[in-house]
């Protein structure tokens, strides 16, 4: 194997450390990696049996997307650590450029077909050199006081390259919708579906799909944070305001990304539009089988979770489990 390369960050808040988190280390390590002699490229692990059945999917517009996806912010270098300041300089070394492309070809063996937020580069490799079939939906950005031009020439890019889908990323929708910016919102959207592509809207806020389905916005998904208020380090309740990821503030360090997760639950009953859930483990609060449940128990669609290569198959048969036991949930299937 070659010297590992280092994986490059992207900008994210000024103040945060990272964008999104890794699934809790869950039980036994998957299958080994099996390496062909002619490539020395991996093989993938040995089918094993399993009573989980194959990964869900379901649709948003024509596309067909796997119930859970993986988090692109693990294949670009970024992982929640909170306070512990070890674990980002353990994770750049284990999370080399031939980890990445493994964890790709075992994610797409255990079902999952669609990377979401970033990574772009590396499933595009992956699929290449590996012959995969790997999908990804990245991120827009609109900005309040952005070159419209270059937020354009992004999104036809991002479209050329390959995007099965694209959506307003989460602290773009917060930043717009707490600026009062909605029309700017809407003109991100109204032009990203031009491309033909499905085009979301993320938030970390319940404002951010409550102002587009206020407003008529025409998103075809909607991408918003959900995790039970349940773990120790959560921000109290009287200390909770809406957007403090963004400016800080008393009893927030980087914990907590969905303040209000009642509330959460019952808007989005309301909404007939798929739903993408993403921080469902409170960037690592929670062990999947707490987190995945609440997520799909609570109404999402899909689930976007960080994972490491021996994370993947106990996730994925996870997931499979619940979506078939959660078939008949208060919040009908939207996707």
């Amino acid at each position: 194997m070659s010297e590992p390369k280092r994986v490059h960050r992207r900008n994210f808040l000024s103040t945060s450390l990272a964008a999104a988190g890794a699934g809790a280390v869950i039980g036994a390590a998957a299958d080994d990696l099996h390496v062909a002699p002619e490539s020395g490229k991996p093989a993938g692990p040995q089918p094993a049996e399993s009573d989980a059945g194959p990964m869900p999917c379901g649709k948003i517009g024509n596309v067909s997307i796997s119930r859970l996806l993986l988090g692109g912010n693990l294949i670009s270098g970024f992982m929640h650590a909170r306070d512990l300041k070890y674990v980002e300089p353990l994770f750049r070394a284990y999370v080399t450029e031939e980890k990445i492309l493994q964890t790709l070809k075992i994610a797409e063996e255990h079902g999952i077909n669609t990377v979401f937020e970033t990574g772009a580069p590396f499933v595009e490799r992956y699929n290449r050199e590996y012959g995969g079939h790997m999908q990804f939906i990245p991120h827009i950005q609109p900005e309040l006081d952005g070159d419209w031009g270059k937020f354009e020439d992004d999104v036809k890019h991002k479209v050329d390259t390959g995007a099965v889908a694209v959506y307003v990323w989460g602290v773009a929708g917060d930043k717009l919708v707490q600026a009062g910016a909605v029309d700017r919102l809407a003109k991100a959207v109204e032009f990203a579906k031009t491309l033909n592509v499905p085009v979301g809207v993320g938030g970390h806020s319940l404002l951010v799909p409550m102002a587009c389905e206020k407003h008529g916005i025409p998103c075809d998904f909607y991408v918003k944070t959900l995790h039970s208020d349940q773990y120790p380090s959560a921000t109290p309740k009287p200390l909770r305001k809406e957007f403090i990821w963004i400016g800080g503030g008393e009893g927030w360090y980087d914990n907590m990304w969905c303040i209000n997760p009642e509330e959460t639950v019952e808007f989005m009953k309301t909404v007939a539009k798929p739903w993408l859930a993403f921080k469902v483990l409170a960037a690592g609060a929670f062990h999947p089988r707490q987190g995945f449940a609440h997520a799909f128990k609570s109404g999402a669609d899909f689930i976007a979770v960080g994972m490491f290569d021996f994370q993947v198959r106990e996730n994925s048969e996870l997931v499979a489990r619940l979506v078939r036991r959660e078939a008949g949930r208060e919040r009908p299937w939207r996707a």
